[in-house]
């Protein structure tokens, strides 16, 4: 066995520091993700007081469109706009749509925390889609772990108890929809660029929103509302080009455990905010979401291995 060359092994150590960096620079984009998908939860719990539904979603939207469009086309030109994945892309910006409608009416009936926490379990959904549908094989430890997850969820729902009303089956819907958009998303994978995909869900969004904005439009005169309405389409374009970055410098199971940081970011945003405390059973219920979706994300890279 001929011994490693000094180059080689310089190379690879080189090769390890950049992907370590780079690793770590992925992280950072999903942890500062997360703060700003807070603060637009938060940002939206607030407007929805003085603003109707669908003018409160058109406005985010459009910031987020504008503020996207711009930062797409200066990076990769026009070629950004060319889609070889156009039902898809009109699939994706229905489900993206529904998923925000769900979620503004979750917010305005839920705690951020609770909500956040109950979002937070839309992978371990995926994983049941995987299974039933798209006939995939799932392991008895993932089966064991979306049922704790599950579990969790329905110790901050709880269903039949004084702390349960019918408002909180939003929550589902969002769960349904949003586990419909994220496996649309991944099927798109590989097929379309990231930047692309984001481009047309977003004017996809707008332009649905558009349809009922006509109905319930109502002047504004309150700057704080524009504040928060531009709060929200710009938290909601940064994050999710953020995020978006991230995953272009490491992979899914990397940052996997660290989207669950919106929890924590939502329970401190809930505090200052409202000064809401989550009780005991919705703090198991959030202990027991974010350690299924951390095994998860392990048993995932350790599965690759």
């Amino acid at each position: 066995m001929s011994p490693t060359h000094p180059a080689t092994a310089s190379g690879d150590a080189l090769n390890r520091h950049t992907r370590l960096r780079s690793a770590l620079v992925g992280i950072a984009l999903t942890v500062v993700a997360c703060a700003c998908f807070a603060l637009l939860d938060t940002a939206t719990k607030l407007v929805s007081v003085g603003v109707p539904l669908l003018m409160a979603l058109w406005m985010r939207y459009l910031f987020q469109s504008v503020l996207t469009t711009a930062f797409v086309l200066h990076r990769e030109g026009l070629a950004a706009l060319r889609t070889t994945q156009p039902r898809f892309q009109a699939l994706r910006g229905a489900l993206f749509t529904a998923t925000s409608l769900f979620g503004f009416i979750s917010i305005m009936h839920m705690p951020l925390p609770e909500f956040t926490a109950v979002v937070a379990t839309t992978p371990l959904c995926v994983t049941v889609v995987a299974a039933l549908w798209l006939h995939q094989r799932v392991s008895a430890w993932r089966w064991l772990l979306v049922a704790i997850g599950l579990t969790g969820t329905l110790a901050i729902i709880r269903p039949g108890s004084d702390a349960f009303t019918w408002a909180l089956m939003w929550p589902l819907c969002l769960l349904a929809s949003g586990t419909g958009y994220q496996v649309i998303s991944s099927k798109m994978a590989g097929h379309e660029s990231p930047a692309t995909t984001q481009l047309y869900t977003s004017w996809i969004a707008t332009a649905l929103v558009s349809l009922g904005v006509p109905f319930v439009w109502q002047s504004i005169t309150d700057p704080w509302l524009w504040a928060g309405m531009f709060t929200m389409g710009l938290s909601s374009a940064v994050g999710h080009m953020l995020l978006l970055n991230a995953y272009a410098r490491t992979t899914p199971v990397t940052i996997a455990p660290f989207l669950y940081s919106q929890i924590g970011f939502a329970m401190l945003a809930g505090w200052l905010v409202y000064r809401h405390v989550p009780d005991a059973w919705s703090l198991a219920g959030m202990a027991a979401i974010v350690l299924s979706g951390a095994a998860s994300a392990w048993l995932t890279v350790r599965e690759t291995r």
